[in-house]
């Protein structure tokens, strides 16, 4: 991984970066912890995530506006932009006040649609291909490995400060991260604009996708998992209180996690330069599908530990390999609207799963619950194992 911090910039993109993701990780869980703690409610505190993923509906317009802006001042202004839209939640004190929490979660879902989408066409413009999977296996390392503390540091702020402190942290971590990327050295050309009509403009990205035919199949299991993976925010205070734990220790369970996501994350790279980008999927997905499973059959809390790290070394693996493919079959014109076609073709299915496990939740045990994602999930691998064995696949994958 260390190749890619000889590139230059490529450093102060990781530090910005990373900085804004140890604010993520401290901001993301309190979102529904606060509801939770205002509302008494599991299913309300679940829907929090789904305001988050509203705006992958908007997503194709955002692409085709980003794909007409420098990456570098899009980033920049883009994480001052994320530092401002947090100010509303400093006025939250009370249960009625929760519609405040979810118009910040959707606006904190709009930067989470730009800025990943910024961030693939600046790291395209910084390294060659070949360091792509470095870069995104470091990055993926430290978020993942923020797990270990970051949700635990939000749930400490919140219980002391009511909200406001772990606010100010996120406030502060965007800031920052403009500042470093303020910082690289880039002389980058202003993209041209296509010839082409509004509606072939905003769809190109899900053209690329659905014609390239590696990532065509790739997303399409993607869409398999994520059909079900809203169900784990949904019903993940369920599970503490089956364990008679309050809502906090949810942040003792995604540190746990954390700790498998290092391992996975140092590993990433290895493991997808000697399998390629999607078998590395396959195998991430079928190693998810059995800790999904081996979540549902844990009788203790101590034994629940071990899926969920095993859980945890499944998504930087995953991720690593599924963002370094899109960014190495994607041009770089293409960039923002296939990121963002990306949010629309995987955010929709998210999306409703979250509906649907809010549903779940107060109708079925976790237990059951966590066993129809594993079954899903391994679904999904045994779909994608079984074309990458196709003749024509290989010829795609040789190309």
């Amino acid at each position: 991984m260390r190749a890619a911090f000889r590139s230059p910039g490529f450093g102060w993109l990781f530090a910005g970066t990373t900085t804004s993701m140890l604010g993520d990780s401290i901001m993301l869980l309190v979102f529904s912890l606060w509801v939770k703690t205002l509302t008494d409610s599991n299913g309300l505190a679940g829907l929090t995530f789904l305001f988050m993923l509203l705006p992958t509906l908007i997503a194709p317009l955002l692409g085709a506006t980003i794909d007409r802006m420098r990456r570098k001042p899009l980033l920049v202004w883009g994480n001052v932009a994320s530092a401002v839209m947090l100010t509303p939640l400093l006025f939250v004190h009370d249960a009625s006040h929760v519609w405040i929490i979810w118009s910040v979660a959707f606006l904190y879902g709009v930067s989470m649609v730009v800025l990943p989408a910024g961030l693939n066409g600046l790291l395209k413009e910084l390294l060659p291909d070949e360091l792509l999977v470095d870069a995104n296996a470091s990055l993926q390392t430290v978020k993942e490995g923020y797990r270990l503390f970051g949700p635990l540091v939000g749930a400490a702020l919140f219980a002391l400060t009511h909200g406001w402190g772990v606010v100010v942290v996120d406030m502060v971590s965007f800031l920052v991260a403009a500042a470093c990327i303020a910082r690289i050295r880039l002389t980058e050309d202003l993209p041209e604009r296509e010839d082409a009509d509004f509606w072939s403009e905003m769809t190109a990205g899900a053209r690329h996708l659905t014609q390239e035919p590696v990532l065509r199949q790739v997303v399409i299991s993607f869409a398999i998992l994520l059909l079900v993976l809203g169900y784990a925010e949904a019903s993940i205070y369920a599970i503490t209180d089956a364990f008679h734990k309050p809502a906090e220790y949810v942040g003792v369970l995604v540190s746990v996690q954390g700790v498998g996501a290092i391992v996975g994350g140092l590993c990433a790279s290895r493991l997808v330069r000697s399998l390629g980008e999607p078998a590395s999927i396959a195998l991430g997905l079928f190693l998810m599908g059995t800790s999904f499973l081996g979540v549902s059959l844990a009788p203790t809390l101590t034994l629940l530990f071990v899926p969920i790290m095993l859980m945890g070394f499944t998504l930087p693996l995953t991720f690593v390999a599924f963002t370094t493919l899109v960014q190495r079959r994607t041009p770089q014109r293409l960039m923002g609207r296939v990121s963002t076609a990306i949010e629309v073709l995987l955010g929709t299915p998210q999306a409703l799963s979250l509906i649907v496990g809010a549903a779940l939740v107060t109708l079925l045990s976790y237990q059951v619950i966590w066993a129809l994602m594993g079954a899903l999930t391994l679904v999904a691998a045994a779909y994608l194992a079984a074309q990458l064995r196709r003749p024509s696949m290989r010829e795609a994958l040789a190309l």
